[in-house]
């Protein structure tokens, strides 16, 4: 066997792991069969690291051809959120159920959730989502309780937890804002609550050191619980966790292998950004070798103090496809949430990015209508400037209307940015 497959960067264990699911591809997958070979094990990491990503174009122009069951094995199919495209299909098997039960039972046990634990879950079950069955299936493994109640309406989440007393929430951590607010003007003492902890999804709570953004704090200041960042997608029917320690998201290297690659196409070391770019271990339906997820991150390779030796990733920085270009200043959305976050008087907006007559981007920042005629709206203009070096267009809408553009029933994250 070649000596760089035994780098830190990949194990016996997972090399032969690599060499299983390539061949299972290779026999199984209508997409792949035609693109590797069987391999044996002579395969090395570097013969590995030379064979073709795959893109999501590939997964959406041939979205049927990765199936590699037959329909009857088929137990669960899920989507995509469509957040950078149109929704993908993916066909689990009851096997690719388990293993997102396992995924999941192990997250949370990162955590320090164990089965004392009651959980009310603020994302939808139904809509084929995966993260909603995911958490459901991972709770029943960890053998720990779950109030299924889905996303919104704060009256009710408030009433559930009042009444039954769960000890975390799983939710959108922008919601969580929401919630507090709606804890105050309704004086419902939200830090003497049986809230614990906040498992949260689909949005970032750290900055690139690891310490609290503008949102993180804007829970952790107010609510005296335990928050945590976890980073998936529905392609890799896996996610990254943080532990108690919270110094990052852990791989889970039974179920994914993990590549960083940078700009110049070299692997990112310790500290460094890159794409995150992974291949699905045991997955029998839609199986995935060197995905392209298009989520910019840095990768921490160090042991982590919690004592586990696998590497973690930090928050998003952004997606590759969503970088935007404006009057010369190159940024990611990330940036324009993070100035408004810093305003507790925002607690709901919406970003548009169009294209003027020139092709260039423009940036239009949707606010309440009481910021029209509001005495922070100079600062926030400000701290735009500054923070972006640019100023945005910003227009008023009524408040409802805006919560409903922004949490929208189909949707399953709060849809803050739009590109037109």
């Amino acid at each position: 066997m070649n000596t760089i497959a035994k780098t830190p960067f990949c194990t016996e264990e997972q090399l032969k792991t690599l060499i299983e699911t390539l061949n299972y591809c290779a026999k199984n997958s209508p997409f792949y069969h035609n693109k590797i070979k069987q391999v044996d094990t002579t395969f090395s990491l570097e013969d590995y690291k030379k064979l073709p990503f795959t893109s999501k174009e590939d997964l959406s122009a041939h979205n049927a051809d990765f199936c590699c069951v037959a329909k009857n094995e088929i137990a669960e199919y899920v989507t995509t959120s469509g957040t950078t495209g149109s929704p993908i299909s993916l066909y689990l098997t009851k096997n690719d159920l388990h293993r997102l039960a396992k995924n999941e039972k192990d997250s949370l046990s990162l955590m320090g959730h164990t089965s004392d634990d009651l959980f009310q879950l603020l994302t939808t079950i139904d809509k084929q989502f995966m993260a909603g069955i995911a958490y459901f299936l991972g709770v029943q493994e960890l053998e720990a309780g779950m109030i299924r109640l889905g996303p919104g309406v704060p009256k009710l989440q408030w009433e559930s937890i009042l009444k039954y007393e769960p000890t975390a929430l799983i939710a959108v951590p922008s919601f969580i804002v929401t919630l507090i607010d709606y804890a105050k003007e309704n004086n419902i003492d939200f830090n003497k609550s049986s809230i614990q902890s906040i498992v949260c999804i689909g949005e970032p709570i750290r900055n690139d050191d690891l310490t609290y953004n503008i949102l993180g704090k804007r829970i952790t200041d107010n609510w005296n619980v335990k928050i945590y960042s976890t980073y998936a997608s529905t392609e890799m029917g896996a996610a990254f966790s943080e532990c108690t320690a919270q110094k990052g998201c852990h791989l889970n290297d039974d179920l994914l292998f993990l590549e960083v690659i940078k700009e110049d196409g070299t692997e990112a070391m310790h500290g460094e950004s890159g794409e995150i770019i992974v291949t699905t271990l045991g997955v029998e339906g839609t199986p995935l070798i060197r995905y392209k997820t298009g989520d910019i991150a840095k990768i921490y390779r160090d042991k982590c103090s919690c004592g586990n030796k696998t590497p973690r990733l930090g928050p998003i920085i952004g997606r590759k496809n969503q970088m935007i270009k404006f009057k010369g200043t190159t940024l990611y959305p990330k940036a324009i949430f993070d100035a408004l976050e810093e305003f507790d008087s925002i607690s709901c907006y919406k970003v548009l990015i169009e294209k003027n007559e020139l092709g260039n981007d423009e940036i239009i920042i949707l606010l309440e209508d009481k910021f029209k005629t509001h005495s922070q709206l100079d600062a926030i203009k400000n701290r735009c400037r500054e923070k972006l070096r640019v100023l945005p267009q910003f227009q008023f809408m009524e408040a409802n209307k805006l919560r409903g553009l922004v949490y929208k029933k189909h949707m399953r994250k709060p849809e803050k940015i739009k590109f037109m």
